[in-house]
């Protein structure tokens, strides 16, 4: 151990009485605030707009002028009005096609392997993506309209490996009967965390619950959660109240 390590270690224990109060001495600066007097909050108010005004501000400039026609050039086909908080990263062969009006609010991955030749992700009108979402498209990922996907959202067409432990250990992809495409249904809600595994699709109008893991598919209009995800409620639908009919009059 040299001199170095040496003293930390002893300040970290604090060894003595010269340690003792020099690690006092470095948690009081290490956890101390620096006072803000009352004149200057409205000072620092502004420098905190400020901040902010600045940094979305570029940040939209950034993407009006690169990330947006960059990452167009690399889809298929992209409809209007779409808007991107980060610059997706795709790695692989996919073919990506985007609707009208989809809203991207940060860092968006889609990855695809070799096996197909054509693996397709297509993303309907009025979809809602967040912070983190990533794609696996190694055959197709539907998403239909006025979808909205949470952050830290995967959702895959495989287990990206083999079943097989022999197969896994020499590097192979998984064969195609292990791939499966996935339909999420028009204004279904993906939960914060969730995964949406292959071979599912989630009906019209349902709701995955955060963090669950969806392997089976889901009836349009319910609610599932949990690991594996189950119905616990069948149908979200809003039932119209029924007024009676006022009684008639006679004469």
């Amino acid at each position: 151990m040299g001199p170095v390590d040496q003293f930390m270690l002893k300040l970290r224990r604090g060894d003595g009485w010269f340690f003792s109060r020099a690690k006092r001495t470095a948690k009081a600066i290490v956890t101390s605030n620096l006072p803000v007097p009352g004149f200057l909050k409205p000072i620092y108010r502004s420098i905190y707009g400020l901040h902010y005004t600045v940094k979305y501000g570029f940040i939209r400039l950034l993407t009006y002028f690169y990330y947006e026609p960059t990452f167009r050039a690399r889809c298929t086909k992209v409809g209007r009005n779409l808007q991107l908080w980060a610059f997706p990263h795709v790695s692989g062969h996919s073919t990506i096609i985007i609707g009208d009006n989809v809203s991207i609010y940060g860092h968006l991955g889609i990855g695809s392997g070799r096996i197909h030749d054509n693996p397709t992700l297509r993303i309907g009108n009025g979809v809602d993506i967040g912070h983190n979402v990533f794609f696996t498209v190694n055959q197709e990922v539907i998403v239909e309209d006025y979808v909205n996907i949470a952050s830290f959202t995967h959702i895959m067409d495989s287990d990206s490996h083999p079943r097989d432990p022999y197969l896994r250990a020499q590097k192979l992809p998984p064969s195609r009967d292990e791939i499966k495409p996935i339909r999420i249904g028009s204004r279904a809600w993906i939960g914060l965390g969730s995964f949406i595994m292959k071979g599912v699709t989630i009906g019209e109008g349902a709701i995955v619950g955060s963090n669950s893991v969806v392997i089976s598919d889901v009836p349009p209009f319910s609610v599932v959660v949990g690991n594996p995800a189950r119905v616990i409620l069948k149908d979200t639908r809003t039932k119209p109240e029924i007024v009676p009919e006022p009684a008639s009059v006679v004469a």
